[in-house]
């Protein structure tokens, strides 16, 4: 049983749902990760920016209190004591020369007009020296200096650039995961979906015996396949119903048509038959002898509609088959004023019954030899059409119309003119039994009939 290839799995309405929901899950989880960044992001600012207006406020107080000493005084403290946690000060004249703090030059041109200034400050570390951002706020005094707070941000970018890492990471896991879930589960439900389009292929092959695979999860897969049983069940008997009943009346028409044509040739044979009866009597019996290939070939038809499985299946070599015919009806087509020939290109092999093959191409060449008029020309062809066998019957007769060239093979229709009857009946008939595709096309002039068979596997062909 065939098995649903990755090539063709990324096709499935499964796969496209499933990605499209790993699409959504990514804007999904983007978008939570992603506003959870932004407000940690706008959290810590506001708690740093409440920290250095408390800081502020408390040295403006100072001023208030004890002026411009009191203010010096309280920030030298500070930097004595809080000054690893990276608390920034500044105290600085009209013209923005310092007075006191740990920041040795003004870091704006002037004074700044953001809320939140923020600017970088060098420091002299062991072995190094780093660059520091520090996010700041700014109160010009009332005796006209200017008083700088600030905070050392460099921990609060590592920890935002940590954060920013693990979002995306997040993002990433979260996608894979998603894919990776979705592949799966479009991968079990297109296996599933396989297995139900290879039973159906089987079942429409002939094996009406077979029925949906039932997984026993419950689901509404299973459920499907218990109804489709049922159903099949039902079929099945109904069409051994059938096929005992046509045999039955066959057999009933074929013994009284074979006795009525026993007493004809009879009364055909006796010496005082007057010379009027004999045309009616010989004109009935060939009447009864096309009836009775009607029969025989609408019994063919009934069997290979019936769903029967094929008999006597096996690798047949379509491009010698194709030659042992042409050799066959040569000399029927040469007496007619026809040329019969035949391309083939290699050596193909489909799997089949041999018998049935030879008597669906037989009846193309058949219709063919009928229509076409003498000095006509049919052909017939044998290629390698991808993973298939193109079997071609081509000849410059009258054709067909496109409506009849569409209904020829169908069950059920019939068409008139060229290749007309129950021949492309049975035609269509047999290639369905062997799960081929059977067409008739404009030749441009004439018509041409075309049968793609499935290449037989382990031919090697």
């Amino acid at each position: 049983m065939s098995r649903v290839r990755p090539r063709g799995l990324f096709r499935t309405t499964a796969f496209r749902m499933s990605m499209g929901y790993t699409l959504l899950v990514t804007l999904a989880v983007g978008v939570t990760l992603a506003s959870t960044y932004l407000l940690t992001q706008r959290i810590l600012r506001d708690n740093i920016d409440l920290i250095i207006a408390t800081e502020l406020n408390s040295l403006q107080d100072q001023y208030v209190l004890r002026g411009i000493r009191g203010v010096t005084a309280e920030i030298n403290v500070r930097i004595d004591s809080w000054g690893r946690i990276g608390s920034v000060y500044m105290l600085a004249n009209p013209r923005f020369k310092r007075i006191a703090g740990n920041v040795t030059n003004w870091p704006f041109d002037g004074a700044p007009r953001a809320p939140w200034p923020e600017f970088r400050i060098e420091s002299i570390e062991p072995g190094q020296r780093s660059v520091h951002p520090v996010r700041a706020a700014v109160r010009h005094l009332p005796n006209g200096d200017w008083l700088l707070v600030g905070t050392d941000m460099s921990q609060a970018e590592r920890y935002a650039d940590a954060f920013q890492a693990a979002t995306f990471w997040g993002m990433g896991l979260s996608v894979l995961v998603a894919a990776i879930a979705g592949f799966a589960f479009s991968f079990r439900l297109s296996r599933r979906v396989g297995d139900v389009t290879d039973t159906c292929v089987r079942i429409m092959s002939g094996d009406l015996a077979r029925r949906l695979p039932v997984a026993g999860s419950r689901d509404e897969f299973d459920a499907l396949a218990v109804s489709v049983n049922r159903v099949l069940d039902r079929l099945e008997e109904q069409t051994r119903t059938l096929r005992a009943t046509f045999d039955s009346v066959a057999h009933d028409l074929r013994a009284p048509l074979q006795r009525l044509r026993a007493r004809m040739d009879a009364v055909l044979r006796l010496p005082d038959l007057q010379l009027g009866m004999r045309e009616p009597v010989e004109s009935s019996l060939r009447e009864v002898d096309r009836l009775q290939r009607t029969l025989a070939t609408l019994l063919q038809i009934a069997l290979a509609e019936s769903g029967a499985p094929l008999a006597s299946v096996a690798a047949v070599n379509l491009s010698d088959l194709v030659g042992e015919l042409v050799e066959l009806f040569e000399p029927v087509a040469r007496e007619g004023g026809l040329t019969l020939a035949a391309t083939r290109k290699e050596r193909l092999f489909v799997e089949g019954n041999r018998q049935l093959l030879a008597q669906m191409i037989s009846n193309l060449v058949e219709n063919a030899l009928k229509f076409v008029p003498a000095g006509g020309r049919i052909d017939l062809g044998v290629e390698r059409h991808g993973a298939v066998a193109r079997l071609t019957v081509s000849d410059n007769g009258p054709g067909l119309p496109l409506e009849q060239r569409r209904q020829a093979g169908q069950p059920f229709a019939r068409v008139g003119g060229a290749g007309g009857g129950l021949g492309l009946l049975l035609v269509g008939a047999i290639a369905r039994l062997h799960r081929a595709h059977f067409a008739l096309e404009d030749n441009e002039p004439g018509l041409r009939a075309v049968v793609e068979l499935p290449l037989f596997e382990g031919s090697g062909a």
